[in-house]
C-alpha cells in the first residue's frame, strides 16, 4: 500500500495543485494531510474544496485552529495574526465545519499521524533537533510518526547506535529502527528549497521518498498581494524560509 502525505497547504492554491498533478503520477492507494490546510495564503476555501475529496484522513494544524477560533492569536507572529483574520473571514461554513470537526491525531497501520508533535499534537511544539525528536519518540510504538509544521522536510531515525537526521529524498524504512518523519510543507516549505513539498510511503516495502515540485510562485504571490495580505508573505514563497 502507498500512501500519500501531505502537510501546510497554506491556502495555497498554485502549490497544490501542482502536487496534486504529481500525486496522481505516483500510483498512491490512499492519500493524507497533516493539516494547516488555511493560513498565510489566499485560496484557503479552494484548497479544502480541492483537497477533501481526495484525502481518507486529516487532522488539525494550528493555523486550521486559529482561523475558526480554537486558537487564541496571541501566539502568532503579526503577519500570521493578520493571515488568520483574513482567513476568518473568507472560510465558508462547511468548509469551517470542516476543519472544526478535525481531530488532533490519526492512526494508520503502522503509523501516528499528527500535525506538530506526538506529545501534545495541541501544544503545538517544534521537533527541530535529535534532542527534540528523541523526547517526541518516547510518545508512541508505532515504527513511524509523520508530522509537518515546522515546514522542514526531514526523517529522524532511531537504532541501536542512536538517534540521526537525514534530509536525504529517499530511504528505506527499517523494521528494527523507529523514525519521525516531517514531510514538509506544500505551500510554504522553510528549508531553503521554494518547491513544495510532500511524501509517499510505501508501507511494504518501507520505501520512503520526500517529492519535490515547482510550481508557479510569482502567480502565488501575487494572488498574496491581490487579496490584501502582507507583502512578506508573498516573498518568502521565493525564498523557501
Amino acid at each position: 500500500m502507498r500512501l500519500g502525505i501531505v502537510s501546510d497547504i497554506h491556502g495555497n492554491l498554485e502549490a497544490l495543485d501542482a502536487v496534486l498533478a504529481d500525486l496522481a503520477k505516483q500510483s498512491c492507494d490512499r492519500v493524507v494531510c497533516l493539516g494547516d490546510f488555511v493560513g498565510y495564503g489566499a485560496s484557503p476555501n479552494e484548497c479544502i474544496e480541492r483537497l477533501r475529496p481526495l484525502i481518507s484522513g486529516a487532522v488539525i494544524g494550528n493555523h486550521d485552529a486559529a482561523a475558526i477560533g480554537k486558537l487564541r492569536l496571541t501566539y502568532f507572529n503579526v503577519d500570521a495574526a493578520e493571515a488568520a483574520r483574513w482567513t476568518d473571514a473568507q472560510l465558508t461554513p462547511e468548509h469551517r465545519a470542516y476543519l472544526l470537526a478535525l481531530p488532533y491525531r490519526i492512526q494508520e497501520e503502522g503509523a501516528l499521524l499528527v500535525h506538530a508533535s506526538p506529545t501534545e499534537p495541541d501544544g503545538w511544539h517544534y521537533v527541530l533537533s535529535t534532542a527534540d525528536a528523541g523526547e517526541e519518540m518516547k510518545a508512541y510504538d508505532d515504527p513511524v510518526c509523520f508530522i509537518g509544521h515546522s515546514h522542514v522536510a526531514g526523517t529522524f531515525e532511531r537504532s541501536d547506535t542512536g538517534l540521526r537526521y537525514t534530509r536525504d529524498s529517499q530511504m528505506n524504512l527499517a523494521p528494527d529502527r523507529k523514525y519521525l518523519v516531517n514531510v514538509g510543507s506544500v505551500g510554504q516549505p522553510r528549508d531553503g528549497d521554494p518547491r513544495a513539498a510532500w511524501v509517499v510511503w510505501d508501507r511494504e516495502s518501507g520505501r520512503l521518498e520526500h517529492r519535490r515540485v515547482g510550481y508557479d510562485i510569482e502567480a502565488a504571490g501575487r494572488r498574496i498581494v491581490s487579496a490584501g495580505l502582507p507583502q512578506f508573505l508573498a516573498d518568502r514563497l521565493q525564498w523557501g524560509e
